[in-house]
């Protein structure tokens, strides 16, 4: 069972996802975490976020720890943001990504294309979202818990920008598959939001 899990920054799909793969007994990969490596290869290598060919050279990620903080930040989150519209970088990562997709006995991946071009053939796909200033709340309560002094009126503009940048994106952008359960978390919880995504994986096995 593929179980595809898309949907727009700071939405609660990564959590989802996790409860998920731990539900399931299946293997997780967030998606987003490799376009972050490529962000933070970019940046260590002193490479040009505006250069689609500095990010393509980039996409070689075997040297990054993806137990590094940093990973986590906004600096490598905005320049994850910018490199994914990039058609060589998103070619670069795709086969990563099938191929952890064709996990015998399934998987778990969570993203923004995963349902329309990662595993379209996905027995599961939840399309997460939530308001924007429920999810810039939720960023914002996150990155001052990692101790970072930031301002919710940054967080919000930033998440508004994502999702400019991932919707209106050429190449794989951000949008519900067709057959995609569509999974508003704005008023849930963590605990709710779970629930709410086993009950829809349920009916669609059903």
């Amino acid at each position: 069972m593929i179980i595809a899990v898309d949907g727009p920054a700071a939405s609660g799909k990564g959590t989802i996802a996790r409860a998920l793969a731990a539900h399931y007994g299946l293997p997780h990969l967030d998606t987003g975490l490799l376009y972050r490596a490529v962000a933070l290869n970019l940046l260590q290598t002193g490479g040009d976020p505006e250069s689609e060919f500095s990010a393509a050279r980039a996409c070689d990620i075997s040297q990054i720890d993806f137990a590094d903080p940093e990973l986590k930040g906004e600096t490598v989150g905005g320049i994850a943001s910018r490199i994914s519209a990039y058609k060589m970088v998103r070619e670069s990562l795709l086969e990563r990504q099938r191929t952890f997709a064709a996990t015998p006995g399934g998987a778990v991946l969570d993203g923004r294309d995963i349902g329309t071009i990662i595993a379209p053939q996905a027995q599961a796909k939840l399309f997460v979202t939530a308001a924007p200033e429920v999810r810039a709340r939720r960023r914002f309560a996150e990155l001052v818990g990692f101790g970072l002094n930031v301002h919710y009126e940054d967080v919000l503009a930033d998440i508004r920008a994502r999702d400019e940048r991932d919707s209106g994106r050429a190449e794989a952008p951000l949008r519900p598959a067709d057959d995609a359960h569509i999974l508003d978390t704005s008023e849930m919880n963590a605990e709710q939001a779970v629930a709410a995504a086993i009950a829809a994986v349920e009916q669609r096995r059903a």
